[in-house]
């Protein structure tokens, strides 16, 4: 098991990682989408992901993606809360 990480730097790899795939998470918690709880448990989840340090460098050289890479443990939430975005247009 991997040690948790620093809280804010897993909340701007979320924030970073929900960009680079299209989801607007402060729309999203606007809309009633997702809660306090979920955008918590995304971040709490990324704290303990084993592909962290990979994110990091993931996010660094890409632009846009159409969705978070495979090890990404948020990437399932992402691509959800996307489609809810398209769907709801």
């Amino acid at each position: 098991m991997t040690p948790l990480g620093d809280l804010r730097h897993h909340y701007w790899l979320v924030q970073r990682m929900a960009q680079r795939t299209g989801v607007d998470l402060v729309g999203a918690y606007e809309e009633g989408r997702i809660d306090p709880e979920d955008w918590a448990g995304m971040v709490q989840a990324c704290r303990g992901c084993e592909w962290a340090e990979g994110c990091a460098e993931w996010l660094g050289r890409k632009s846009e993606a159409a969705a978070a890479p495979k090890p990404c443990c948020n990437r399932a939430r992402l691509a959800m809360l996307r489609l809810e975005e398209e769907l709801a247009v």
